[in-house]
């Protein structure tokens, strides 16, 4: 899952929230994959907006899932061509319910201390236990699951099947001790097994990581002795595209995420790039009942008025494609298409018959009402999607505009626009990337507890949604896929929640190289090239 990887603009890699695997190398950057490598140096890149609290394990913000890869390890890594790797456990099984891991010697946490085994069920009963409010719980950790250690021996049991638990697992950081017994040490420091140690934080500016020696246990046994890898990792906080993509023209970068005309300008010069798959836009609707998406009529026809395929254009400035399924980030377990066939369409004159079949009728101001409250919708989307993002708001919002919605348009940043959906939940309709590889991963986010107790931050109640993903989730990986597809549907059907485009998102690289994974740039890959 690329992060949860709700992740858009320079932080894709893609949320949850969220988030894809299978990024690959590309573009000529001086002939980026064969140049010689220099060893130390200091490797800056970017992120569209201050991170926040750094808690590794209680955000599903894309920025804080690309940090916490530098200073956090997961059990289990992912290939670039989607196989399960050693990460802190060099061996794995599923049988039934149980999960049993077993965790390579010589482990160490920044701070010196051994990482163990009973560390990792620490870590498991901690995102597992509800109270403590894990936004990862449900999403990379099954509902349920609890873990207890022996010796080097993890054991995770199930409360139910979960067909893509070692993916999930696979984007699961892991604390060390010190930072579980206190976790406030977590918001602007580091306590991990990861390749870097954060050692600097200036908020609205930048975080600074410093490399550890003697690190061995990376992904398929990556270790920081490797050639060419730099001293020091420098992420600076950098809202403008442009800005960022002349800074990597000049030299002042060495890596960012950049997306719309800026993406293609930089395609057409002599810089090194990796891509990853990744949903970019994503319509919300708020179906708490005082909100007039409540109303499954003023879903349908807010969606119906829409042309998807030119909002799909303007927001990926003619580079993306029409979305197809909520969990499209490489690997994708259930390749297919649960949304063509399900969204609602007819254009603006079905859109404006059914409002008026549900008593939405215009006034004199050409503002809807129904039995006195006017059709006023607060849509808020993410500045991260670029100068793209920004005009297809605009275009989304005339349009809702002509069907006889008074629309207040904001464009917040991926810090702020979290807050809004999971914290004041002051929004109707609302463009929020969540990135996922296998459709398990979504359960959270569109059914069961509302935010905060849990990750329902639109509060959907589709019950044949809810039916279809129950079925699917007892079937065997794979097996279920057609099952998890027409669960989706039914989603998209009642206009609760559906992709409307997707794009290869490119982060170049300037002066180094490296791969892409389940975050923009994988920490051990970077390479710092010579000259």
């Amino acid at each position: 899952m690329r992060f949860i990887r709700i992740a858009v603009g320079a932080s894709v890699a893609a949320t949850v929230l969220a988030g894809c695997g299978g990024g690959d190398g590309g573009g000529g950057g001086a002939n980026a994959e064969d140049a010689e490598v220099a060893d130390g140096g200091t490797f800056t890149m970017t992120m569209d907006s201050d991170p926040g609290n750094l808690d590794p394990q209680m955000s599903a913000s894309a920025n804080v899932g690309q940090l916490g890869r530098f200073a956090y390890d997961p059990l289990l890594n992912t290939s670039p061509d989607g196989e399960l790797v050693s990460g802190l456990a060099t061996d794995w099984q599923v049988d039934g319910q149980d999960v049993t891991l077993t965790l390579g010697e010589g482990i160490t946490c920044a701070d010196g201390t051994p990482f163990t085994a009973a560390d990792a069920a620490d870590n498991i009963n901690f995102v597992g236990d509800p109270a403590n409010q894990s936004p990862l719980l449900g999403t990379y950790l099954p509902p349920g699951a609890t873990a207890t250690a022996d010796g080097s021996t993890l054991t995770i049991t199930l409360a139910a099947p979960a067909p893509f638990v070692l993916e999930g697992l696979a984007n699961l950081p892991m604390v060390c001790a010190g930072g579980l017994a206190d976790r406030t040490v977590l918001a602007g420091g580091s306590s991990g097994t990861g390749p870097y140690e954060l050692t600097e934080v200036v908020p609205s500016d930048h975080v600074t990581y410093t490399l550890r020696s003697g690190y061995t246990w990376g992904p398929d046994g990556a270790s920081s002795d490797e050639e060419g890898m730099p001293d020091e990792v420098v992420v600076k906080v950098l809202p403008n595209e442009t800005t960022a993509a002349n800074l990597l023209l000049s030299g002042g970068l060495n890596a960012a995420t950049i997306l719309g005309p800026d993406a293609q300008r930089l395609t057409q010069s002599d810089l090194f790039s990796t891509t990853l798959s990744a949903v970019l836009g994503e319509m919300w609707f708020n179906h708490l009942a005082e909100r007039p998406g409540s109303d499954p009529a003023v879903r349908t026809a807010l969606t119906q008025a829409l042309d998807l395929g030119q909002l799909q254009k303007v927001l990926t400035s003619g580079q993306g494609t029409a979305g197809t399924t909520f969990a499209a980030a490489a690997p994708v377990a259930c390749p297919g298409d649960s949304v063509s066939d399900a969204v609602p369409t007819g254009g603006m004159s079905a859109a404006e018959q059914t409002l008026e079949d549900a008593g939405w009728t215009a006034g004199s101001d050409g503002v809807r009402s129904k039995d006195g409250t006017p059709l006023t919708l607060d849509f808020v989307y993410n500045t991260g999607l670029g100068s793209g993002g920004a005009a297809a708001a605009e275009l989304a919002t005339s349009t809702w505009t002509e069907l006889g919605a008074d629309v207040t348009m904001t464009g917040q940043d991926d810090t702020a626009l979290l807050d809004t959906v999971f914290g004041s939940g002051n929004w109707d309709i609302t463009w929020l990337t969540l990135n996922v590889s296998s459709p398990d991963q979504l359960i959270p986010f569109v059914s069961g507890p509302a935010a905060p107790e849990g990750n329902n931050f639109a509060h959907i109640d589709n019950a044949d949604y809810t039916a279809g993903a129950t079925e699917a989730a007892a079937m065997n990986g794979v097996e279920g896929c057609d099952t998890w597809l027409a669960a989706e549907s039914e989603l998209v059907q009642n206009a609760d929640v559906y992709p409307f485009a997707n794009q290869t998102v490119s982060t170049f690289g300037a002066g180094a190289r490296f791969a892409s994974g389940a975050v923009a740039i994988i920490p051990t890959s970077i390479r710092m090239l010579a000259g």
